[in-house]
């Protein structure tokens, strides 16, 4: 008689839904994403916030501006893997760069950093691209104040 505990020669169980198959560099910015956090108040020259309502993703994004290049930068970001993944690479992007640079960040600049992410998540890299935009507009109308 087969003891019906042993499941050695079972197939294993798969599960129903999409697989999606991130790179090691994807993985990497994911498990150990550059710039997380926030900047202090006292420190922020920009600041920006976007999300993405079909998907739940949210990313903050505050920024540090000397001499006209970006000194610092730091994100939060609520969403999935690919999300995360992009808003740490975008962060590593812009970091150290002029505002100018900076600005010309695409969207297509990170995925190709990363060196690609499934198709389905590509909308995931535009909310780091969004939020840095964002940051440098505030960092312009705080200046324009002062």
């Amino acid at each position: 008689m087969e003891d019906e505990s042993d499941n050695s020669n079972r197939e294993p169980e798969v599960l129903p839904g999409p697989v999606l198959f991130y790179n090691e560099v994807v993985i990497d910015h994911f498990m150990n994403p550059r710039n997380v956090g926030e900047l202090p108040e006292a420190e922020t020259d920009g600041f920006g916030l976007v999300g993405d309502p079909s998907c739940g993703d949210q990313m903050k994004l505050w920024i540090a501006v000397r001499d006209d290049r970006i000194a610092r930068v730091a994100f939060k970001s609520f969403g999935c893997p690919g999300a995360i993944a992009t808003s740490s690479m975008l962060t590593a992007l812009a970091e150290g760069k002029s505002i100018e640079d900076a600005r010309r960040i695409t969207d297509d600049d990170v995925i190709e950093a990363l060196g690609g992410i499934p198709e389905k998540k590509r909308h995931c890299s535009l909310l780091g691209v969004r939020a840095l935009q964002a940051a440098i507009e505030d960092w312009e109308k705080r200046r324009a104040r002062s």
